[in-house]
């Protein structure tokens, strides 16, 4: 379930809920007091994630090690998202949501005749196939359509990595085709499989998604 704030601006859209619910996973912004647990997981995971991201510019604080950097991590996505123009979430795991498991962002909002965005996730091994990645995309989606009224929403994947594929193929998200040289992954200008989801078809299948990941009681209100 979804804790809803409004958002002044002319099109109704809110900014970012303080938590979203899916039936395990809580998603939140992360703060600077994440720190800790976000470095833990980072470092601990480094062979496994960096080779599907881009390459740290060169002279940059690793804010998996240097807690300011993390600190200007944290004010830097507050800003995008206070500005609607993405919206990043720390995904915790656990009985009382207190685990950090990874992040699922929401990233590269267009408005105008667009109204898209694309969607990125990733997981601490340790706990990847057992379907918290799937079901956080799930969560998101249905805030990218149901609160901030987008269109269409896009996921754009490595064709080998596989970790990645199989969450879109647990939500049957909709395989586009291949765009060459589509992104700079780790120094390297990689080919991408685009997958999407644009609001008819989350409006066929909301039942269904929204059964197999998102039942579950509505939180109290935490003021």
């Amino acid at each position: 379930m979804m804790r809803r704030t409004r958002h002044p601006s002319s099109q109704g859209r809110p900014s970012a809920p303080v938590r979203l619910y899916g039936r395990r996973v809580v998603l939140r912004p992360l703060a600077p007091s994440d720190f800790a647990a976000w470095s833990e997981v980072r470092r601990r995971n480094e062979d496994w994630l960096l080779p599907w991201e881009p390459q740290r510019h060169p002279g940059h604080a690793d804010p998996a090690r240097d807690r300011s950097a993390f600190a200007a991590r944290c004010t830097a996505r507050d800003r995008d998202r206070n500005a609607a123009a993405s919206y990043a979430f720390g995904m915790f795991v656990g009985e009382r949501g207190e685990r950090l498991a990874g992040e699922v962002n929401l990233n590269n909002i267009v408005r105008g005749a667009m109204q898209a965005g694309t969607i990125g996730y990733w997981i601490d091994r340790e706990l990847a196939g057992q379907g918290y990645t799937a079901e956080a995309v799930a969560v998101v989606t249905r805030f990218a359509f149901e609160q901030l009224h987008l269109h269409r929403l896009e996921v754009c994947i490595v064709p080998r990595n596989d970790n990645s594929r199989r969450v879109m193929d647990k939500l049957a998200f909709r395989c586009e085709g291949l765009a060459e040289r589509f992104l700079e992954i780790a120094g390297v200008w990689e080919d991408h499989l685009r997958y999407a989801i644009t609001l008819e078809e989350w409006n066929a299948r909301r039942t269904e998604l929204v059964r197999a990941w998102m039942h579950a009681p509505e939180p109290a209100d935490d003021g």
